[in-house]
């Protein structure tokens, strides 16, 4: 298999037309196109399919939710008076990380692995390694998590973190945008 890079605007156009939680940049092309794998990826895939080891549940683990309700959540969140009352976009921010966060704890945990600027992280487990990567960041605790977040960065900054994010997870783009419209 080989890497491609693509804008983002290509990017969130193709994570557009996903159909489903899981599937590939490649399958979502394969579909738009209308090109079949070839024979020996298919037979492959299907190895891949069977060989697979399949997670034994715990009960300590959560079913992922839905595609669609993870969708109804995010907007009955859009929608709540306790979202609506939020004056500072620092609170509304707080409200959809947590959100996000109760929807799907791993799919939050890979998106914030890699999300960082420069010179600062954006998101850890503690404020002291905020506080030591970088100067005025203003950690706060995200609510209903395990997650630190830094605070002192722009609205723009703020919904770049929630687009990264939510295009990480999956969500429909439109649904990206009206969130991001609203912090």
């Amino acid at each position: 298999m080989k890497t491609i890079e693509v804008d983002d605007e290509l990017y969130r156009y193709i994570a557009s037309h996903t159909q489903h939680i899981g599937e590939s940049a490649s399958d979502i092309l394969r579909r738009m196109l209308k090109v079949a794998a070839s024979q020996p990826e298919q037979q492959a895939a299907a190895g891949a399919a069977v060989k697979a080891p399949q997670p034994v549940p715990t009960a300590a683990a959560r079913p992922a939710t839905p595609a669609r309700d993870r969708v109804r959540a995010m907007r009955e969140l859009m929608l709540s008076d306790e979202y609506a009352e939020q004056k500072k976009a620092v609170n509304r921010f707080m409200l959809i990380l947590s959100t996000l966060y109760k929807l799907d704890e791993k799919a939050f945990h890979e998106a914030t692995e890699s999300l960082h600027g420069r010179t600062r992280v954006y998101f850890a487990g503690d404020e002291q390694t905020l506080l030591k990567n970088g100067n005025q960041t203003k950690p706060k605790h995200i609510p209903g998590t395990p997650y630190w977040v830094i605070t002192n960065t722009n609205t723009g900054r703020k919904c770049g973190m929630v687009e990264h994010i939510m295009q990480s997870m999956q969500f429909p783009t439109e649904l990206i945008e009206k969130v991001c419209g609203t912090i």
